[in-house]
This record gives structure tokens, C-alpha cells and sequence, in this order.
């Protein structure tokens, strides 16, 4: 059940600049004058002195206690102040979350991103944006591609060193960066320089543009699957690149859905499947703390950090987790009760894909087919490699792949 759900009153966002109640149209102003409670951060409130209401700070950390706080002043008049566009990044989408859409009302001002690519010339719909507001730095690797603008939001004065650092340690140190600081208040400030030679020091409310340049020799890796193995650090428990690429297209990741790569081993088939959309989520399950050490090294090096691992042997270390939409299996599958746990907890119209190199997975694979149907593939990969003086053909283990649907 929502928040206040037996009580009608709407909840109003309004989105501030740093220019303050000066910027505020004529009906966000009203609304901010008019209301019993405002809350916001310290630097939000400040924004408005004249305004007469009840004043709320925002507690550390906010969420557990939202409910509480808009449950406590129910019967109140309440304002929330929020910078920029409430929907960007912003509180508006929680509240939203919270409450139901029926019972806020957002009124927007212009967002950080909207400023931001006004004073630089560039086309919003254009421009990729990274938030590093309470996010890893790592977040940008997929972003960093050639030509590539992005605008990134900082959490302080020390993400643009943290975002040059990053572009230099990818051969990206060319890149020309702007961080534009206050915007849209009269101490709007603007300071320009190459990854390469950052040093300058700005204000804390800022955001960064990068347009994207590659050193000569510079890696860029691609934004499709099957990644070069190289890119990974592993101890040959490896998905290699062109089986990969085939079974990321049979997982067939989509916005918003979770995948359980089941004996992950290095854990490239989740952090490609992280990689194919910023909203795709995976847990990668692998019983040898090694590589579960690796898998966290891995995906924070391709820029998908937030890739959940659990250290454990199936079918137990499968208990509690959320329910996936697709599984995959590249170890472990001839585990006790493995298949039938996986199998279970897959919401219905998800994907299991089973990758088989041994006989024994084979033969259970081949089992489950007969029962649950589905396709059943044979892939055979040979590479060209010197022989002697000549060169011919070297058979990687062929892969038996099962893929089902759960109906």
C-alpha cells in the first residue's frame, strides 16, 4: 500500500536552479510560498529564504526514511525542492514510485543536461549521459567511444579528476573536457582542457562535457557481443568470443531484465549481457572465491559495476536470489538438482540457455530436451593456426547448447 493512501492531498515537486527564486516561474513560486512544509536539502532550502513554511532538511540516508517523513506532515500542504528537472535524475521518479502519479505534480524547471548542452552547442538528443552522483566512475568505460559526447553529473569538485583519470587509463587522454559549474546562477563558471592535461579545481555543483578522442593506439571496445577474450582476465574458464556472441543473441537481453549466469567463471556472458543496455541487470553465481574476485575485477574494468556476485555451489547459492528473466549455464550444471533450481525459479517466458562441453551435460541436456523441448545446437569453432611450416585449421571443443522458453 502507498504512503498516505487515504489522503487526497497532492504532492508538489518544484524543480530550482542555482539562480534560486529568481528563476522560479510564477506558479512554482506560489506553490513554494504557499506551502506548509518544504523539504529539500540544506543548499535547495537556502534557495528559497522568503518562503514561510515548515522547513524539512533532508536526513542521511534519505530513502528509508521517505515514507515516514511524508507520512508525519499527511495532513499538510507539502512542496518538495529539487534541482532542475525532478524527473532527470532527480527525486520526482521516486516519489512517483511512492506515491502513484495521481498524487504529485512536477513542475520543471530547466535540467542540468538541457543547460549544460545549450552552453555547449550540442543537440540534447545527441548527447550520452552518465550520472556519477553516488556511482562508480566506472560507469563511463562503454560510453568512451570515438566521436562519443557525454555529459557527465558529478557527485563533487572531484569527479572531473576521477573522469580525466579514467580517459587517460583507457588511451582516451586527447579528449577534451569542459566542466561547467553553477549553471544558470550568476557564478556560472567554465573550465576547458584535455583529459591529458587536467589540473584545474571547480566548484562542487558541476557537470562535465567529454567529447571523446583516442590516442593512436588506443583500444576501443565494441558496444555488440562477443567481446576479444583479451578483454577479460581469466584462467581459461572463459565463454569464448564467437560462442559467446551466439549465446548472448539466444539469451536475448532486453531493458530492465535480470540474468543468472550460473557458474560464471570469468563472468562474461552477464557483464556482456550488463554491457547491452544501462538497465539490464545480472547476478553471476561462481563457487571459487578466485574467480568470483575476478568476476568483480572484470566488470568493473568494462564498465558495469554494479554486476551482483555470489560466492557458492549450486543449487544452494541460487536461494533468495530474485527471479530472472533468463538463466545461463556454463558450469555447474551437472550439480545435483542444478537444472531443476534454475529451472524453477525462471519466471514463465523466460530463457534458459545451457552451454554443454562435457559428456556428462551433455547427456542431462539432452534429457531435459526430450522433456521440456525447445533447440538443441551443435557449435563447432576452428581457428587458423601455424602447422609446421604451413598453416590449417585447430578445433576449439565443440559446444552443445540447449535453449528453451519456460511456457
Amino acid at each position: 500500500m502507498s504512503v498516505l493512501q487515504e489522503k487526497p492531498e497532492l504532492v508538489h515537486v518544484v524543480g530550482i536552479g542555482a539562480d534560486g527564486a529568481a528563476g522560479l516561474s510564477r506558479h512554482a513560486r506560489t506553490v513554494v510560498e504557499s506551502a506548509e512544509v518544504l523539504f529539500g536539502s540544506s543548499r535547495h532550502l537556502d534557495l528559497v529564504p522568503e518562503a514561510a513554511g515548515q522547513r524539512v532538511a533532508w536526513p542521511t540516508p534519505l530513502l528509508p526514511a521517505l515514507p515516514g517523513l511524508l507520512a508525519e506532515h499527511a495532513d499538510r500542504s507539502i512542496c518538495v525542492l529539487a534541482s532542475g528537472d525532478p524527473m532527470f535524475y532527480g527525486i520526482g521518479g521516486t516519489l512517483v514510485r511512492l506515491l502513484g502519479r495521481d498524487r504529485v505534480r512536477i513542475i520543471a524547471h530547466p535540467s542540468s543536461l538541457s543547460l549544460a548542452c545549450a552552453r555547449m552547442g550540442w543537440a540534447v538528443q545527441d548527447t550520452a549521459v552518465v550520472s556519477l552522483v553516488g556511482r562508480p566512475v566506472e560507469l563511463l568505460h562503454p560510453r568512451v567511444q570515438p566521436g562519443n559526447r557525454l555529459l557527465v553529473l558529478s557527485a563533487d569538485g572531484s569527479t572531473p579528476h576521477e573522469v580525466a583519470a579514467l580517459l587517460r587509463a583507457r588511451g582516451y587522454g586527447p579528449s577534451s573536457m569542459t566542466a561547467l559549474s553553477a549553471l544558470g546562477s550568476e557564478r556560472e563558471g567554465r573550465v576547458e582542457a584535455t583529459a591529458d592535461d587536467w589540473k584545474s579545481t571547480v566548484d562542487s555543483l558541476n557537470v562535465v562535457a567529454v567529447e571523446c578522442c583516442e590516442a593512436p593506439g588506443a583500444r576501443t571496445l565494441p558496444v555488440t557481443p562477443g567481446l576479444p577474450d583479451d578483454a577479460f582476465e581469466h584462467d581459461g574458464q572463459l565463454t569464448k568470443r564467437e560462442v559467446r556472441a551466439i549465446t548472448l543473441a539466444r539469451l536475448a537481453p532486453s531493458p530492465g531484465q535480470l540474468l543468472w549466469d550460473v557458474g560464471a567463471g570469468a563472468g562474461s556472458i552477464a557483464i556482456e549481457w550488463m554491457r547491452s543496455d544501462p538497465s539490464c541487470r545480472a547476478i553471476a553465481i561462481e563457487h571459487r572465491d578466485d574467480r568470483a574476485q575476478r568476476i568483480t575485477a572484470n566488470a568493473s574494468a568494462l564498465g558495469v559495476p554494479g554486476l551482483q556476485v555470489v560466492t557458492g555451489a549450486v543449487p544452494h547459492a541460487l536461494d533468495g536470489l530474485a527471479e530472472p528473466d533468463a538463466v545461463f549455464v556454463g558450469g555447474g550444471g551437472t550439480a545435483p538438482g542444478a537444472l531443476e533450481a534454475c529451472w524453477a525459479a525462471l519466471r514463465p517466458g523466460g530463457r534458459l540457455v545451457v552451454n554443454a562441453v562435457t559428456l556428462e551435460l551433455e547427456a542431462l541436456v539432452a534429457d531435459w530436451y526430450r522433456r521440456c523441448g525447445g533447440e538443441l545446437v551443435r557449435i563447432s569453432v576452428e581457428r587458423a593456426a601455424p602447422i609446421g611450416g604451413f598453416t590449417g585449421w585447430r578445433p576449439a571443443m565443440p559446444v552443445t547448447q540447449w535453449v528453451v522458453s519456460k511456457r
